[in-house]
C-alpha cells in the first residue's frame, strides 16, 4: 500500500483471510485490533504502517493468487477432514497449498475448481444473489425424456423447503443411459445428484466444465494454470455486469 490509506475491511480481505462483509462482522464482534487496540468502527482507515490482528492472529497483505484446477475423483474438497479422507491438498503442489477452493466437488466428481487467496473473490463468486452459471456434463442411468429435463426447470425439492432448478439438455444416449449438458445457478450441496436420484436416474460420472468465463482449456487431470490478470479482470468485469443485471 506504501503507506497509502485503504479502509480496515479491504485491507483485512487483501490478507486472503475473509472477505471484506465477514471482515466487517469480525470488527463488530470486536475481534479486530489495529496497534493492540480493538477497533469498531467500520470505516476505519489504516496503512501498511499499522499493526491488525483479527482473533490475535496477525495478518498481513499478500500477493493475490488465483488458479483453475482440474480436480481427479477420489478426493473432497476442503482444506482439512476431521475423518482423514483424501482432499484436493494431499495432492495440489506446495506453491498453492494456500489458496482456497471458490465452492466445492464432492468426492466422486471432476472437474474446474477455482482456487485463490483473495477473499472479495470468493464471496462474489458464491453469494447466492449472484447467479453464476455453472456448467457440467453428467451421465445418469437410463434414458431420461423431455418431461425430465422439464422438472428440472421448473424445479425439485431436494430437502424440505429447498428446491433446485437446473437447466438441461440431451447431449446424446450412451447405451442405456443419458448424456446431459446442465447449467446451475446455485450452490446447493450436491445438488445434481439429488435431483436425478429423485428423477430415478442416479449418476454415473459428474464433471463441471466451466464456471462464468473459466472453463478447463489446456486441463489435464489434476493439473492447474494460473488465471492471469488480463484473465482476472475479464471475471471481475463479468460479476460487476452480472451485479447490475440484479439491480
Amino acid at each position: 500500500m506504501r503507506n497509502k490509506q485503504v479502509r480496515l475491511n479491504k485491507y483485512i480481505a487483501s490478507t486472503g483471510f475473509c472477505s471484506r462483509r465477514k471482515a466487517d462482522e469480525f470488527i463488530i464482534e470486536g475481534k479486530v485490533k489495529v496497534n493492540g487496540e480493538l477497533v469498531f468502527e467500520l470505516g476505519t482507515l489504516i496503512s501498511d504502517k499499522d499493526k491488525v490482528t483479527i482473533k490475535n492472529q496477525i495478518i498481513k497483505p499478500q500477493n493475490l493468487t488465483y488458479i483453475k484446477y482440474y480436480k481427479p475423483a477420489g478426493y473432497i474438497t476442503t482444506m482439512d477432514d476431521e475423518k482423514g479422507r483424501k482432499t484436493i491438498y494431499d495432492i495440489l503442489p506446495e506453491e498453492v497449498q494456500n489458496l482456497k477452493p471458490v465452492g466445492r466437488l464432492d468426492k466422486d466428481s471432476t472437474g474446474l475448481l477455482i482456487l485463490t487467496n483473495d477473499g472479495d473473490f470468493i464471496n462474489e463468486l458464491t453469494h447466492p444473489s449472484v447467479k453464476v452459471p455453472k456448467v457440467y456434463r453428467v451421465c445418469a442411468q437410463g434414458k431420461l425424456n423431455l418431461n425430465d429435463l422439464t422438472l428440472m426447470a421448473k424445479g425439485i425439492e431436494i430437502e424440505k423447503n429447498q428446491i433446485a432448478y437446473a437447466d438441461a439438455r440431451i447431449i446424446e444416449f450412451e447405451n442405456k443411459n443419458t448424456v446431459l449438458e446442465m447449467v446451475l445457478y446455485q450452490g446447493l450441496n450436491r445438488q445434481i445428484r439429488k435431483m436425478l436420484d429423485i428423477l430415478g436416474h442416479p449418476v454415473i460420472s459428474l464433471k463441471r466444465l466451466s464456471v462464468g468465463p473459466v472453463d478447463l482449456s489446456g486441463l489435464k487431470k489434476g493439473q492447474f494454470k494460473y488465471i492471469k490478470p488480463k484473465q482476472v479482470q475479464e471475471i471481475k468485469n463479468y460479476l460487476k455486469k452480472m451485479h447490475k443485471n440484479i439491480t
